[in-house]
């Protein structure tokens, strides 16, 4: 009899563990709208389904409408076989995202530059790994904390990079060519404050 509430015990407490962690993640699109981003540049981007979209334009972002210091950020995509795209964190000014100010973790299986292909930190950092990722849905994992950022590309680590040149600023999703897709994208702060 004492091993029934016991394991009802454990139970709840899993449960109760399990739902404080889930609730430090911010989600910042779900697949129903764009509320978390203001748009940059030409490309008009569309929700599809579960994902958001744009295609051929280059400079254009999704920014977020919050800054960010020291979080992990989670998110899925899918590149054609021709898409340059990137997810840039800490960039200096939110009305002129680039990869001179701020860091780009790129998408640009193509580049002619293997030290920018996708994983990469574009001037930065080249990719610790080659994960091909044109034509299929991908999860980028990045942690920034302090002066070290960790990428991981379906499980691989890509990037480990320490650099204390930016501390914060929005996140930005890019569509530079090609058409590029987004979804299930979250964040959770790690700041200590």
């Amino acid at each position: 009899m004492d091993k029934l509430p016991n394991a009802l015990l454990i139970s709840l407490v899993l449960a109760f563990s399990q739902a404080g962690h889930a609730q430090d993640w911010e989600v910042l699109f779900d697949g129903s709208d764009l509320d978390n981003f203001y748009p940059l540049g030409e490309a008009e981007w569309n929700i599809v389904d579960d994902y958001v979209e744009a295609d051929g334009y280059t400079g254009s972002f999704l920014v977020t409408n919050e800054a960010y210091g020291d979080f992990e950020l989670e998110l899925e995509f899918w590149p054609s076989m021709d898409a340059n795209s990137g997810v840039y964190v800490r960039n200096s000014d939110p009305q002129a995202i680039a990869a001179r100010a701020g860091y780009e973790i790129n998408i640009f299986d193509t580049n002619e530059n293997a030290d920018n292909r996708t994983g990469s930190i574009v001037f930065f950092s080249a990719p610790l790994a080659e994960v091909e990722t044109g034509g299929k849905w991908n999860k980028y994992v990045i942690k920034a904390e302090g002066n070290r950022i960790t990428v991981h590309l379906d499980g691989v680590l890509v990037a480990d990079l320490e650099d204390d040149t930016y501390a914060s600023g929005p996140i930005a999703l890019q569509n530079n060519g090609g058409l590029i897709r987004f979804r299930n994208i979250r964040v959770k702060k790690t700041d200590a404050d």
